[in-house]
């Protein structure tokens, strides 16, 4: 029986050595247009289940019996698809196959279907900004809040939310550099300029959660820039009402440089609001990132900002009318006085980069951040709030007075703030591993003088009214000091393996903090998994959850406390830890081709489990924490992205979320966190006139929910009411006078041009008074009306756009 058992083992191994020694087997390298390797192309023997999957480097493998004829089939999603005969195949051999983008092109543009995602990290197209209609002057940001789980509600501002979380709780990373944001910011007018520059920027990528362990300590997203390095020389001019841009970029074999200056006055968009006033913004950036390559696998880079922005303001009257169509109310304020506002700030990072080897790199960053921020303003005013009643006596100019006052406001507030760090960082692929480490030791000083206090009265008696003496309705006073160091590091691995089932990649990391002001040790550990099935290459998907915290920093200190004669002033509580939040997310991609066009459905479902919360209240863009971890809460919803060729040829997309996200504060008051609107819907969306591409057409479209709202100086315990829905469409057109092709292009001065666009906008297009926020009238009753302040109406803007 043995001997049996012995001659039956002995004839399978000597098959499947025979087998094995009668099987060629097929290699090469797999390579897009301009040489970089390609991922996860599929390279499959056709009419068979024989295939294999590219690596990293863009290398296959497959192995296949001896045949007189076969033919290679290469796909991958964003590429049209490749095929290869082999008349031959009796013996090993190599094969290197080049791939073109799937992709439309219409004039000066590229339309290329999208790549997989096989983590939370998604790619946005930077080159979408240049003919979008956008009120703040043109920011990256105001691409990526027409992504599934973003919202914003004040087209002033850069600012965003992410799945129900603060402005506060987004990092945002330029060449792996963490950048920061000016404190004293109370509302859009006075924001300015983004940090990053969409003329500079060659890639970015952004994550709504779950995002990996090299990613700081932030609880909502994360936007990673990373700027261009030019091949030769290249340069953009381009104006319009809301300000100029310009940039220029240069090689030279080992320097390279790109350089950008940006301008922005909205003006004549303020002017649409319904305060009478001389608005006068003036916003300035300028930013250079430079590279030089001084020796053999050495390079050394340097980015700089310098940005300056001064915000004047001096108002005249406002009329604001509001109400239903049967309870018109009427608000009419006469001022006097001003406001005078300055925000500079300085930025320059260093990084020394070494790649020993094709499979390593190594690197030291130092940078500095540096800001200097003052608010100052005077601003009396007389008010009447007058009920008009309905249309008829609107017409008939029948008002009766509802309350009559005047207020004086005053600030005088200084914040100086410097961020200095010095870090490490590195990379090794290792087989099928990618292993990513770093640390950073950073330094924080900051400086912070308020001095603020208003006082009103109504009909003759001031408020708070006693009957005894006088008091102002509120005053705000500090002088603090803040000096403090953070160490942190992480370290991470991805790691993609086959299966008969498909690809799978692994990611997996821990990050730690420490902060010497709170003395608190903060350890996240992150992961996510991605999975592409062998039965359908279109189909991705993904899981991913992690510990996310939110280290306190200068801001969500402070808290108010009172003196004996009833005066608040501003403590800092070193006591205060850092939020946490737990997140779990399953989504996937569905690629698919209709009418022969491109198209791509995501669809993400996500819980977030949030504890040690620092409850906050908004108005308008500026943020006020309570300085305590005294609530707990969650978030949950699921977000929708149908992505792709609505008209052929262009890329445009339809996200839609829907959302629930509650805290419970101080075990008692439940309330819903202050950016949750609920539902959010926005569209991203182009075209051009059949035949003649020259006319293009951008529209941008977005509808928000109800966000919740306080009154000034309380806070949820109190009342919280809601805002109207946000709704606002912006669209844009516009005509390429000259480019390509054209013959004027080979003529004198043209000669040295690529492209000249001409544009015009139609900034909210339907007119529609969105709310920003609410100004509270208060009698000698103490009964409070809460009058809006509306964001800008419709305005038009002419542009043009000269690249070289």
């Amino acid at each position: 029986m043995k001997i049996r058992a012995l001659a039956a083992l002995l004839l399978i191994l000597t098959s499947i050595h025979i087998s094995a020694q009668n099987r060629i087997k097929i290699t090469g390298n797999v390579r897009d247009a301009d040489g970089n390797p390609l991922e996860l192309v599929v390279v499959q023997v056709r009419n068979t289940l024989i295939g294999a999957m590219t690596n990293e480097k863009g290398f296959y493998s497959l192995s296949v019996a001896p045949t007189d004829s076969l033919t290679l089939v290469f796909s991958c999603l964003g590429y049209n698809k490749a095929e290869r005969i082999i008349p031959s195949a009796q013996a090993d051999l190599q094969l290197n196959v080049q791939m073109n983008h799937a992709s439309y092109s219409i004039g000066d543009v590229s339309i290329t279907a999208a790549r997989r995602q096989i983590n939370t990290l998604e790619t946005i197209d930077a080159d979408k900004i240049r003919l979008l209609p956008d009120p703040s002057g043109g920011s990256i940001e105001s691409l990526v809040v027409t992504h599934a789980g973003v919202t914003s509600s004040n087209e002033l501002s850069s600012q965003y939310s992410v799945r129900g979380g603060s402005y506060d709780e987004n990092i945002v990373y330029v060449n792996g550099l963490e950048v920061f944001r000016p404190l004293l910011i109370r509302s859009g007018q006075q924001e300015g300029l983004s940090f990053v520059n969409p003329d500079l920027t060659e890639s970015v990528n952004f994550s709504a959660g779950g995002f990996e362990a090299r990613y700081g300590d932030k609880m909502s997203s994360v936007l990673d820039i990373t700027y261009k390095k030019p091949t030769g020389f290249e340069g953009s001019v381009s104006g319009s009402f809301l300000g100029a841009n310009a940039y220029i970029g240069s090689s030279s074999g080992k320097f390279t440089q790109v350089t950008g200056f940006r301008y922005k006055t909205g003006r004549s968009l303020l002017k649409t609001m319904d305060t009478n006033a001389e608005y006068d913004p003036n916003f300035i950036d300028l930013q250079t990132y430079m590279t030089y390559e001084f020796a053999p696998k050495w390079e050394v880079n340097f980015l700089g900002n310098l940005s300056a922005n001064n915000f004047k303001f001096i108002p005249h009257s406002r009329e604001t009318v509001f109400g239903t169509a049967l309870n018109i109310q009427n608000f009419n304020v006469y001022f006097n006085g001003k406001e005078k506002d300055k925000f500079q700030t300085l930025f320059g990072a260093l990084t020394l980069k070494h790649n020993p080897n094709e499979n390593t790199e190594l690197g030291l960053q130092a940078s500095a951040f540096n800001s200097r921020e003052e608010e100052s303003y005077d601003i009396s005013g007389e008010y009447w709030l007058n009920q008009v009643g309905d249309d008829s006596d609107v017409s008939a100019g029948n008002t009766s007075p509802l309350s009559v006052g005047r207020y004086h406001e005053h600030a005088r507030n200084r914040l100086h703030s410097s961020v200095m760090n010095i870090g490490h960082y590195g990379s090794a692929r290792i087989k099928s591993n990618t292993v990513k480490w770093g640390a950073t030791v950073q330094f924080e000083n900051i400086t912070d003088r308020i001095s603020e206090w208003e006082k009103r009265d109504s009909a003759g008696y001031s408020i708070p009214h006693t009957g005894t003496s006088v008091h102002v309705v509120s005053n705000l006073y500090s002088d603090q000091k803040l000096a403090s160091t953070r160490i942190s590091g992480y370290i991470q691995d991805v790691f993609k393996f086959r299966t008969p089932q498909g690809l799978f990649t692994l990611i997996g990391g821990m990050r730690g903090s420490y902060w010497t002001y709170n003395k608190e040790f903060i350890f996240s550990p992150r992961a996510s998994l991605g999975f592409i099935p062998n039965f359908n290459q279109d189909l991705t998907l993904r899981l991913a959850t992690g510990v996310y915290y939110q280290p306190p920093f200068y801001k969500e200190l402070r808290i108010i406390s009172k003196d004996n004669a009833g005066n608040d002033f501003v403590l800092l509580n070193d006591k205060l830890k850092s939020q946490r939040s737990i997140h779990f997310i399953i989504g996937g991609d569905y690629a698919f081709k209709a009418v022969e066009r491109n198209f791509k459905l995501t669809t993400e479902l996500y819980y977030k489990k949030l504890d040690d919360l620092n409850p906050y209240t908004v108005d308008n863009v500026k943020i006020r924490y309570y300085g305590d971890n005294c609530a707990k809460g969650y978030a949950m919803g699921v977000d929708l992205k149908f992505f792709g060729e609505f008209v052929p040829g262009t890329d445009s997309w339809i996200s839609l979320s829907l959302m629930k996200a509650k805290q419970t504060i101080r075990e008692t008051t439940q309330a819903p966190l202050p950016n949750n609107p609920g539902y959010n819907l926005s569209l991203f969306f182009q075209d051009y006139f059949p035949g003649y591409e020259r006319v293009k057409l951008n529209l941008r479209g977005i509808l928000s929910g109800r966000l919740p709202v306080t009154a000034p100086r309380t806070g949820y315990e109190d009342m919280y009411y809601k805002t109207t829905p946000y709704r606002r469409v912006d669209i844009g057109m516009s005509y390429q006078l000259a480019g390509g092709t054209d013959a004027i292009m080979d003529r004198g001065f043209f000669r040295h041009l690529k492209n000249i666009w001409l544009g015009v906008d139609v900034f909210n297009l339907f007119d529609i008074r969105n709310t920003s926020s609410y100004y509270w009238i208060t009698n000698v009753y103490n009964e409070s009306a809460a009058v809006p302040n509306y964001l800008t109406g419709r305005q038009f803007n002419v542009r043009l756009i000269v690249d070289f």
